[in-house]
C-alpha cells in the first residue's frame, strides 16, 4: 500500500478531522501516517517557545502592541523546531505525497510532492479595515512563511480572498494556488426539514468562541436598537460566555456540537459581525440550517454571504448599520425564508466536505501523476539502478 503523510497542529477548529477523512476516502489505496506537532501543554518545548517569543517580541508585548498568545508560535525558533521534528519523522519512509494544514511551519519533505491547506495568510490581515499594523510579525517570520508557501507543490485555500493574498502578497504563481472551499462541522442532511415558524420568533443567534474579535460587543449595542423596534426580539449567544445582563439576551457558553445544532434550529437569523475572520465556518452551519445571515463585509465572508440574496453585509463596527440590517431581516418572515433557501442551495453546491475533498483529490492526483520534481526523479532513478 502506498504511503502519504498528514501533518497538523492541534484540531484547527475541528477542520483537521474532516480533511483527513476526505483524503482517506479519496485515496483508498493509501495508508496515511498522521503527525500532530502540537506539544504537550506543560512541556519544555512550550517553555522554550515562550522564551524565544519574548526574545523576538518582548518590547511589543510589554507595550501592548502584540499579544503573547498570537506570537509564541510565530518565531524563527518555533518554525525551525517544527521543521526539524517533522523531517525526522518523515525520514523513516518514502511518501507519495505529504499534506499539511495551516502554515505555521514547513512540513514539506524535499523531493516529495507537498500540499498545504489554509484558511489565512499573515499578510491578509492588512486587508481588514482598522487592523493595527503594529501587530505585524517580524520580517524573518514572514520570510519563513513566504518560503513555505513557495516550496509547496500546491497551496489550497478556503476562500478567494486568501487565494488573492497568496498571489499578490507572496508572489505565488496563480497556477500554484487553488480555492477548494470548506465544509461544515455541524451535521445536516440534504433533505432535513426545519420549522418555518422560527422566522416569526425574531431570535438572533451568535455562535463564536472569540467574543471580542467576532464583534460580540457591537452586536449587543445593535441589539438595543433592534429591541426599540421589536421589543419581543431575542439574542442567543453560544460558544462563549460574556458577562451580559440585558432583557432578551441569553448566554449559553460553550456547547457540544449537538447543542449548537439545536440553537440553529431555533433561530430566526444568524449574525456574527466579526472584525477579523480567517474564514467563519459558523456562517456555513447557519446556511446549512437555512438561516438568513447578517455579517460584516470582510475577508472570506462575501464568498458565501451574497448581498440581498441570502443575507446583508455591513461595515465592521457600524452599530447603526448593523441594527438596521437586523431590523430589515426580522421585519419579514418571507424574506428570511427566501434568504435561507438561497443560502442552503449555495451551501450544498459548494460548501460540503465531500465536494472539498473531491477538489483536493483532483489537484493532488494531477500533480502526483506529473511529479516533475527533479530531486524526486533523481532519487527514484537512483533506486532503480
Amino acid at each position: 500500500m502506498k504511503k502519504a503523510a498528514f501533518i497538523k497542529y492541534g484540531s484547527f477548529s475541528h477542520i483537521n478531522e474532516s480533511v483527513l477523512a476526505e483524503l482517506r476516502k479519496n485515496f483508498p489505496d493509501y495508508d496515511f501516517d498522521v503527525f500532530d506537532l502540537m506539544p504537550d501543554k506543560y512541556s519544555m518545548e512550550v517553555f522554550m517557545s515562550l522564551l524565544f517569543c519574548l526574545r523576538e517580541y518582548g518590547d511589543d508585548i510589554l507595550t501592548g502592541r502584540k499579544k503573547i498568545m498570537n506570537t509564541y508560535n510565530r518565531t524563527a525558533w518555533f518554525f525551525n523546531k517544527k521543521r526539524h521534528q517533522i523531517l525526522s519523522k518523515l525520514a523513516a519512509r518514502d511518501y507519495a505525497f505529504t499534506f499539511q494544514t495551516q502554515a505555521l511551519f514547513d512540513a514539506g519533505k524535499p523531493g516529495t510532492p507537498h500540499f498545504i491547506y489554509t484558511d489565512h495568510t499573515h499578510l491578509a490581515n492588512l486587508q481588514y479595515p482598522g487592523w493595527n499594523r503594529d501587530q505585524l510579525l517580524n520580517r524573518s517570520w514572514i520570510a519563513l512563511e513566504t518560503a513555505t508557501f513557495r516550496r509547496a507543490s500546491m497551496v489550497f485555500t478556503m476562500s478567494s480572498n486568501i487565494t488573492r493574498s497568496l498571489i499578490r502578497d507572496y508572489d505565488l504563481p496563480a497556477e500554484k494556488v487553488t480555492c477548494v472551499y470548506s465544509g461544515s462541522n455541524v451535521t445536516v442532511s440534504l433533505n432535513e426539514k426545519f420549522d418555518e415558524n422560527r422566522f416569526s420568533g425574531k431570535n438572533i443567534l451568535f455562535v463564536g468562541v472569540d467574543w471580542l474579535r467576532k464583534g460580540g460587543p457591537v452586536l449587543v449595542e445593535a441589539f438595543r436598537l433592534v429591541r426599540d423596534v421589536f421589543p419581543d426580539a431575542t439574542l442567543t449567544i453560544a460558544g462563549c460566555d460574556p458577562a451580559i445582563d440585558m432583557p432578551g439576551c441569553t448566554v449559553l457558553g460553550k456547547l457540544p456540537l449537538s447543542e449548537v445544532k439545536k440553537c440553529y434550529n431555533e433561530a430566526s437569523v444568524f449574525c456574527m459581525p466579526t472584525l477579523i475572520e480567517p474564514f467563519g465556518i459558523a456562517f456555513l452551519e447557519a446556511m446549512a440550517h437555512k438561516l438568513p445571515v447578517v455579517a460584516t463585509n470582510i475577508g472570506a465572508i462575501p464568498d458565501f454571504v451574497h448581498e440581498g440574496k441570502n443575507g446583508f453585509l455591513v461595515q465592521p463596527n457600524d452599530i447603526t448599520q448593523l441594527g438596521n440590517a437586523l431590523i430589515r431581516m426580522l421585519d419579514s418572515s418571507r424574506q428570511c425564508r427566501e434568504f435561507g433557501e438561497y443560502g442552503s442551495r449555495l451551501f450544498w453546491e459548494r460548501y460540503t466536505w465531500e465536494k472539498t475533498g473531491a477538489r483536493l483529490a483532483r489537484k493532488i492526483n494531477g500533480i502526483i501523476a506529473m511529479d516533475l520534481s527533479p530531486e524526486r526523479n533523481s532519487t527514484l532513478a537512483g533506486k532503480t539502478v
